[in-house]
């Protein structure tokens, strides 16, 4: 078994932190709100540190789930030099690939493994031990953290050297944009038409239309329920980052362009903490309900 460090316990870190500790591995855990990581160790056993620096000392593996890149950076500045040698920082925050390979290059001076390893499955996920990683880094540290990372898994994916999960984590990002956005409108349009959504939904979802979205969240859309999964306010951190990725290697996504201003419209509704499926909120709203 592994001595782990986990650094930040929201929705998805909690939840993740405790597979590792329920399969035996010895973890410490450090949050920025102290609140977060006494209720973890009374839920879990393990540890909490006051200071990330001392959550990581003699850990195997250093895991991070944070928010953005600044939070990111300063967290690993933080504890790079208070790792052990040989030892694995894995961020399963989704970040900038940038990043990735800027930290990919300050462990490998340090003599540390490093992986990218975004997260894909929402909380849900975490929660069942059901998420998809998608890793950038090394062979070594793939095949070092893959193991440990099984705890809270249903697929790992070692897309490439550094940035790579990172970008493969965009790609899902971009298609989870527009994929929302369609069932949104066809959801919109059957209510316009006068459809039985039920109806709509047993006919269309047999077909190529069929989607984990459709399959997931198309009775809360119709309902106007928003508080299952991925908030808004995330979504666009996360579509920020790809389209930042496109301009710099000369991809092109209208498409999510235009779904990005769709989701600043529904912040601007109140709509933030709302999940990425409120997409038909703004909608509805454009109609008058």
């Amino acid at each position: 078994m592994a001595h782990a460090a986990f650094l930040g316990l929201g929705v998805m870190g909690f939840p993740m932190a405790g597979h590792l500790a329920s399969k035996g591995h010895q973890v410490r855990v450090w949050n920025r709100t102290r609140a977060k990581s006494d209720a973890w160790t009374q839920a879990h056993p393990g540890a909490a540190a006051d200071t990330p620096a001392n959550a990581v000392g003699g850990a195997d593996f250093v895991f991070m789930c944070l928010g953005d890149d600044p939070d990111v950076r300063a967290v690993a500045v933080t504890v790079l030099d208070h790792m052990k040698p040989g030892a694995a920082l894995v961020d399963h925050t989704t970040a900038s690939a940038a990043l990735a390979r800027e930290l990919d290059a300050a462990c490998a001076q340090r003599g540390l493994l490093w992986l990218d390893a975004p997260v894909s499955g929402g909380q849900a996920g975490a929660e069942n031990g059901q998420l998809s990683i998608m890793c950038g880094g090394s062979d070594a540290a793939f095949a070092a953290a893959g193991p440990v990372m099984a705890a809270y898994a249903k697929s790992m994916v070692h897309a490439g050297p550094a940035g790579a999960g990172q970008l493969v984590k965009m790609v899902n990002q971009i298609c989870i944009a527009g994929l929302v956005q369609g069932l949104a409108e066809g959801l919109h349009f059957a209510e316009a038409a006068g459809l039985d959504a039920e109806t709509v939904i047993n006919a269309v979802s047999k077909g190529a239309a069929q989607s984990w979205q459709m399959d997931n969240r198309w009775q809360t859309m119709a309902q106007g329920e928003f508080n299952f999964g991925f908030a808004v306010d995330w979504m666009r951190k996360d579509l920020r980052i790809a389209l930042e990725e496109a301009r710099a290697n000369g991809a092109h996504l209208p498409v999510t362009a235009l779904v990005d201003q769709f989701y600043a419209e529904i912040q601007s509704m109140g709509g933030g903490r709302w999940d990425t499926s409120s997409l038909i909120a703004r909608l509805n709203a454009a109609k008058g309900e």
